[in-house]
């Protein structure tokens, strides 16, 4: 399994991905989750990937391969007109290897599925973030849907949505992702660090940030500890519980 977030704030998008890939527990990996494509001033695209490993694979592929061959026929997300056509062409090339994996017949241990979180800006629009379901249909993020979660999205959601912002700073919607990973870490074997970061401001039509932080990273090291002795101190302030009196 895995943990992404995309994250539309003010300022523009940030997104963030865990490495972690499993088929049992004796078959562990790491593979990047997060991928881009750019057109140095005139579009931004990022596309966060959870479920079935083949299938994910496969559709960056296709969409690598399309976007390379302009004698395709087949549509490029560099060449569409908006993010929203770029919604429809990934979901479609979802929808293609999905049904295509399908059809062999085999027997898999794991659905052919995938969920993609898709982000970015076309010059001329504003940034739009996306959810991308495993049959290819998609929902934009707005005001009242701000940001986006796939995989294991059920331990770090309270914090995310008790403590998000639009106006935040990236700096703070980083720590507010660590946060959020860092309870789904300690909570599922599945999600695991290193984690993938990007950050995308609005208008720039280039990759602001771009990282990644590993396990033993200082900063994350902080925020974890740090969260844990927040939580036991608060907890310690609450008021206490008492017996209702026997009568």
């Amino acid at each position: 399994m895995t943990y992404c977030i995309g994250l539309r704030l003010n300022k523009g998008l940030v997104f963030m991905s865990d490495t972690r890939t499993n088929a049992g527990v004796d078959d562990i990996a790491q593979v990047k989750k997060l991928n881009s494509w750019e057109i140095p001033g005139e579009r931004v695209i990022t596309l966060l990937s959870a479920g079935n490993l083949a299938t994910t694979q496969a559709v960056i592929s296709l969409l690598d391969e399309r976007s390379k061959a302009p004698e395709d026929r087949s549509p490029s997300i560099l060449a569409a007109p908006s993010m929203f056509q770029i919604a429809t062409i990934i979901g479609q090339t979802l929808r293609e290897v999905v049904k295509s994996y399908a059809e062999e017949g085999q027997e898999a241990k794991s659905p052919f599925g995938a969920t993609l979180i898709l982000g970015g800006q076309i010059k001329g629009s504003e940034p739009r973030l996306f959810l991308i379901y495993p049959e290819g249909n998609f929902i934009e993020a707005g005001p009242d849907t701000p940001f986006f979660q796939s995989g294991e999205t059920k331990y770090g959601r309270p914090i995310l949505v008790r403590a998000y912002d639009p106006a935040m700073s990236f700096e703070e919607a980083i720590k507010l992702m660590l946060v959020s990973f860092d309870s789904t870490i300690r909570a599922n074997l599945a999600v695991d660090l290193p984690l993938d970061l990007q950050v995308y401001e609005t208008d720039s039509y280039r990759i602001k940030t771009q990282q990644r932080i590993e396990a033993d990273d200082p900063y994350f090291q902080q925020i974890s500890a740090g969260w844990g002795n927040a939580l036991r101190s608060a907890f310690q302030m609450l008021p206490p519980f008492t017996f209702a009196a026997d009568d």
